[in-house]
């Protein structure tokens, strides 16, 4: 049984954790300020964007990946040769996106292109996939924006459902398994699972004889 002092003891070491919480600084998001930012575009070019990436990227009516390629180039952004775009991909400002040569962006994939994003040749980034430029610094207490590129080399494999975060460099021909994220860079030729990341295997590639 513990005794009447054991008792006072852990009243008091209670009453000392939660006087320090309250003492701890809070988040306060009505200071939240990202007036630094510029996303490489103003206000009137981003409006009509928004409309368009809802009516002809995001719309999963529209099938065509030409038409695709069509409004993100006329926005800015620099596209390869035959590259397919699936239904319904989300792209925030398309003037901060270059894809490579005959790569794939899946169903649904959000590139969340607050940063510059760069997709190689020959890429695959997979259905429901999120290339993630924007974060938040959770130290300070007004949250503030971090923003940072995403580069995806070439060859490199995206999964389905996986998130590559702002700063990454996903080196040639990595691959990123369904549904992980990668936090850290994915070095060349290798296999990458989990959350966080890790390497679980080389990638060799064969010749289709």
């Amino acid at each position: 049984m513990p005794s009447i002092c054991d008792q006072s003891f852990g009243d008091l070491y209670l009453w000392l954790y939660l006087s320090k919480m309250e003492f701890m600084l809070q988040t306060k998001l009505n200071q939240y300020d990202n007036s630094w930012y510029y996303p490489g575009a103003g206000v009137v070019k981003r409006t009509v964007w928004f409309f368009v990436n809802a009516l002809f990227l995001i719309n999963p009516l529209n099938p065509s990946s030409g038409l695709k390629t069509f409004w993100l180039r006329l926005f800015g952004a620099k596209i390869g040769n035959r590259v397919v775009f699936k239904q319904s991909i989300n792209v925030k400002y398309p003037w901060n996106l270059q894809v490579g040569n005959y790569s794939w962006i899946g169903e649904k994939v959000w590139i969340d292109s607050l940063g510059k994003v760069s997709i190689g040749n020959n890429c695959c980034i997979s259905q429901g996939a999120l290339l993630l430029c924007g974060n938040h610094n959770y130290k300070c207490d007004t949250f503030d924006l971090i923003v940072s590129p995403i580069v995806i080399e070439d060859g490199v494999w995206i999964g389905a459902n996986s998130v590559v975060c702002g700063g990454v460099v996903c080196c040639s021909h990595s691959v990123l398994s369904a549904m992980s994220l990668a936090s850290t860079d994915l070095l060349s030729f290798s296999v990458y699972r989990g959350n966080p990341a890790v390497k679980i295997r080389d990638r060799v590639i064969q010749e289709n004889k």
